[in-house]
């Protein structure tokens, strides 16, 4: 092997040198830059004459550089450096001056697709990236510990924008894998797409680090009451707080825009749906009050908002809506008007009103309802335009907009939960409004299915009138629930809806009441199926009378007592 001392032919000529006193080796503070998040260090063999791989040493990490102590070999230059009180010895462009400098990588894959960022700090969208997709990098922000990026500064052919840097890898071989291919894509490959949703293998399974915010820890066990946005509820927020200590509820969930109904007049809402912003009650203040309250109590307070039915949006934003394909005007369905889960303006609505949410009066979690496509649709989808711009999946689509309001409202520190269709627990298809419970689950911090006894036919689960055994429908419910956890890599808390309200007449004029002991085989069923992350009350009307018939059942420590039979 070829080499040259450039530090033996320094000293020589040191030494030659009558003014040159001092021979000291020079050492400057340097940076390890390399194209991945780690850089091969070496180490000189003197008796072999030759240098070899010390191991890899992640990229950012400081070093001493002695940059006159450089040696050759077949023509490949090293420095000294000294890392850890190590000698080892660095490529000469592995070595920088700043920390700006360490990222090399000209070009990065999507592994998973991934939304391109207008601005990082209003979550605004430019556009989007599907897996494999090359993308230029044209800067970074920060290194994680790891040495990965946390947001690139990207263009992808005329988009220009940030895509967070957990989506990306270095090598389109790598991109274009699946995650647990050879476990999960037999599992996906078998659900069926019966209605039009879209195939369980086109979403994304890779693990997600879920967040645990020190400031804004989550209870082990929800055990929460529904507070709709009426002035009425609201400004009896003492007596609800009164009843609450009556009980182990420790939760309040409250409505900051259900469809026609908008809490309170929210920047977000003047931006986006000038008509929301109209017709919201100017109960801004009252909100404050409400959560601050509910804070000074001890409790976890649960912001909740509709998402995808929402009449005021497709006035203010026609061109969002899911659309009559004869006439172009908005499709009406269940007496309101959708904007198009695919349309990222929408997405952007949500998410913007989410963050304000959190920022403005501390809601600890953000609920998302209705994050799904019209159900029913099956008859009518010939006739309607959803605008899918991308080319989604239904499935896609709804996995993908989660994705996106995680991550932005992570950064503001709350968590997100979701609510699906109790539907979504049954085996082998995926819905046709674009709900697949291991797409969602794996995304999200909180999943939040709606069994209630009363939406389930008579003989579901071989259950006779299911609405009048609320125990046994909630467990063989859960159980089905646990199967589509089990195949799901980073599977959210379930928190469930319960019933609250007493069985529809429509239903069963001889149905059953969901007083106390019911309420309580409701959350007792969901407990044996071990699904441990409390409830929801669903009582529309959020009656403190009828709050008060059920007291027992939210008087019992479901998660304590769960834990005892372990």
């Amino acid at each position: 092997m070829k080499r040259i001392s450039y530090c033996l032919l320094l000293a020589m000529l040191l030494l030659t040198c009558n003014s040159c006193k001092n021979t000291e080796e020079v050492k400057e503070p340097r940076y390890l830059a390399s194209a991945t998040t780690t850089t091969v260090l070496y180490s000189l063999d003197e008796e072999a004459d030759a240098i070899k791989p010390a191991g890899e040493f992640l990229r950012g990490s400081s070093v001493e550089a002695y940059l006159e102590t450089i040696e050759e070999f077949d023509d490949v230059k090293y420095v000294k450096v000294v890392l850890d009180g190590k000698e080892l010895y660095a490529l000469e462009n592995a070595l920088v001056q700043t920390p700006q400098e360490v990222v090399k990588e000209e070009h990065v894959w999507v592994r998973t697709p991934a939304t391109i960022l207008a601005d990082l700090e209003l979550s605004t969208i430019a556009g989007f990236a599907d897996k494999n997709s090359k993308l230029e990098v044209l800067g970074f922000d920060t290194l994680k510990v790891d040495g990965t990026v946390v947001t690139y500064h990207v263009r992808h052919g005329k988009v220009e924008g940030y895509v967070y840097g957990k989506y990306t890898v270095f090598t389109p071989e790598e991109a274009a894998l699946n995650y647990n291919a050879e476990v999960l894509d037999p599992h996906h490959s078998k659900i069926k797409n019966s209605f039009g949703g879209g195939a369980a293998i086109g979403c994304d399974y890779y693990p997600v680090e879920k967040p645990s915010f020190e400031h804004n820890p989550m209870p082990k066990a929800c055990y929460s009451l529904y507070l709709n946005n009426g002035s009425n509820v609201l400004k009896s927020i003492e007596s609800y707080i009164s009843f609450a200590k009556q009980s182990k509820i420790n939760t309040f969930v409250i409505d900051i825009k259900d469809n026609e109904s908008p809490g309170y007049k929210a920047d977000a809402m003047k931006q986006y749906s000038p008509t929301n912003y109209k017709r919201a009650g100017d109960k801004e203040e009252l909100y404050r009050k409400v959560v601050s309250r509910l804070h000074e109590e001890g409790f976890y307070v649960v912001g909740r908002i509709t998402c995808f039915k929402d009449s005021y949006f497709v006035q203010d934003n026609p061109h969002t809506a899911i659309t009559e394909k004869a006439t172009g005007a908005p499709f009406k369905h269940n007496k309101a008007y959708w904007p198009s889960a695919y349309d990222r303006r929408v997405w952007e609505f949500n998410v913007a009103l989410a963050k304000e949410a959190v920022e403005k009066f501390g809601f600890n979690e953000i609920n998302f309802d209705y994050v799904r496509f019209p159900d029913r649709m099956t008859k009518v989808e010939d006739i309607v335009d959803y605008h899918n711009k991308y080319n989604e999946s239904k499935v896609q689509a709804i996995q993908r907009f989660i994705q996106y309001a995680c991550d932005e409202i992570h950064k503001v520190g709350a968590y997100v939960s979701v609510d699906v269709f109790g539907e979504c627990a049954n085996a082998g298809y995926t819905t046709a409004y674009g709900q697949y419970w291991p797409a969602i689950s794996n995304v999200v911090d909180v999943i939040s299915g709606m069994p209630y006894p009363d939406h389930f036919t008579n003989g579901y689960y071989g259950i006779s009138k299911p609405w009048n055994h609320p125990y046994e429908l909630l467990k063989a419910w859960g159980k089905r629930v646990q199967d589509h956890q089990a195949i799901t890599p980073t599977p959210a808390v379930v928190r469930t809806w319960i019933q609250a309200y007493n069985v529809m007449r429509y239903v069963d004029p001889e149905g059953i009441a969901y007083d106390a002991e019911n309420v309580k085989k409701e959350i007792l069923g969901l407990y044996a199926a071990d699904l441990t992350g409390g409830y929801i009350t669903w009582l529309s009307s959020s009656s403190l009378t009828k709050y008060r018939q059920q007291l027992g059942a939210f008087q019992i420590d479901y998660y304590a007592d769960w834990l005892k039979r372990q």
